[in-house]
């Protein structure tokens, strides 16, 4: 981390004594330097930063230990059959499901298999078209998901909102809004996030 003029600091900037980069001096014509300074991150934009990344590791790691230790399952694996437990029939098209479950159709297929084998999913043609694939929840997928539930959502309060005061989640929610929004402003990958 190196500080910049004003205290500011640079995610990933090379240390003293490292190998300078001369990409960006290939970048312009015969050779030239952009004109163009970088906008570093200011030292709290960079510690903010900092937190984001650990608390994004850690909050999946810790309820990945939870769901591994009470179901052996994945955060992932989890989520899929969440979604399918909140939907009409407990039942959606892989696609809808790929989306709401904020993975792709390839990562879905693969989660997919894995709790047909456990006997918790089953895929079904569509009845509508028939072109698509249709995921149901069993009653085997439904009584493992309100087993497991419970710890789930103690594990989501144990690691986030118990250290926060009701204050701090209302400020931390419209946060997050604020990035989902910038991110998202369409709406169409954040099922997940109520919106």
């Amino acid at each position: 981390m190196m500080r910049r003029p004003g205290g500011a600091v640079h995610v990933g900037t090379p240390r003293r004594g490292s190998a300078p980069d001369h990409r960006a001096a290939r970048a312009g014509p015969a050779g030239t330097v952009p004109t163009v300074a970088p906008q570093w991150l200011d030292e709290q934009e960079q510690t903010t930063w900092r937190r984001w990344l650990a608390v994004s590791e850690l909050v999946p790691r810790t309820l990945d230990a939870q769901l591994q230790r009470d179901a052996g399952l994945t955060h992932a694996a989890y989520v899929v059959l969440a979604m399918l437990s909140e939907a009409p029939d407990r039942s959606r098209r892989m696609s809808d499901l790929a989306r709401v479950a904020n993975q792709s159709q390839s990562r879905l297929s693969h989660t997919v298999a894995r709790l047909e084998e456990r006997g918790w999913v089953t895929r079904v043609r569509a009845t509508e078209d028939r072109r698509g694939n249709v995921a149901v929840l069993t009653d085997a997928g439904w009584d493992v998901v309100t087993r497991v539930a419970p710890g789930h959502v103690q594990a989501v309060r144990d690691a986030v909102f118990a250290a926060l005061t009701p204050e701090q989640v209302v400020a931390l929610g419209e946060a997050l809004d604020a990035v989902l929004e910038r991110l998202d402003p369409d709406h169409t990958q954040r099922a997940l996030a109520g919106s």
